[in-house]
């Protein structure tokens, strides 16, 4: 793996449609390809679903969160690669990395910072957790209530959680601004139950849910393709 300041690193966001027996192979196997520094590959849930149900793991949907050395790897990869080009088939957003608070080993290269922001601009938000499986009952308990909140929250056009079994979790939620996010996160939504969020990191604070764990604040940079038949950018 390069380091930061190796050149202008990217990342991507990718949701596609593959099927099923594929979601399987490649949660099992992450791809490799020149240039590809790092992938996590999951499958959707949908946010605020029972634990117990099938829309917890979607096999025919699939998530890929990947960091680059630059745009034309990513590019080489959805054009030459088998899983690229199901995933060019589908939707992504490149993104321009900004902020992390906590750290995933995987993705240690990244700075605390890297950039500044403006508070009514867009912004991605991206989780990344292993999970202690011991905590797996307090995690649903505190966290699927902040799925309700993040899934109906006014100041998102998208959000979605994503899993692979058996400890590794993700989110991610586009905001109309980064005020918004902020707000959602503190608890200072005008919307109901928008305190969830502030008691379940007081919660995660108290004792740990995870081995480790990042939430990431990204610029998205561009769109590509469509996801249910639109655009998710603001």
């Amino acid at each position: 793996m390069g380091n930061w300041d190796d050149g202008p690193m990217l990342h991507s966001f990718h949701l596609a449609l593959l099927p099923p027996a594929m979601t399987m192979r490649t949660l099992r196997r992450r791809p490799r390809a020149a240039g590809l520094r790092h992938a996590e590959c999951l499958a959707l849930m949908r946010l605020g679903s029972p634990a117990l149900s099938v829309e917890r793991m979607q096999l025919r949907r699939l998530a890929m969160f990947a960091e680059w050395d630059d745009e034309s790897a990513l590019e080489r990869f959805l054009a030459d690669d088998d899983l690229g080009r199901r995933l060019n088939d589908g939707w992504h957003v490149r993104l321009q990395y900004l902020r992390r608070y906590g750290e995933v080993a995987a993705l240690a290269d990244l700075p605390v910072q890297a950039g500044k922001w403006d508070p009514d601009e867009p912004i991605v938000a991206v989780t990344l957790a292993r999970l202690k499986l011991p905590e797996l009952p307090r995690f649903l308990k505190w966290g699927r209530p902040v799925e309700r909140l993040v899934a109906h929250h006014p100041g998102t056009t998208f959000a979605t959680a994503a899993i692979r079994p058996p400890r590794t979790f993700s989110t991610f939620t586009i905001w109309h601004s980064v005020r918004a996010m902020t707000d959602m996160v503190h608890g200072r939504s005008a919307v109901p139950q928008a305190h969830t969020h502030a008691v379940a990191m007081t919660e995660q604070h108290r004792r740990d849910f995870h081995h480790e764990s990042a939430f990431m604040r990204f610029r998205p940079l561009s769109e590509h393709g469509t996801w249910e038949g639109r655009r998710l950018l603001p």
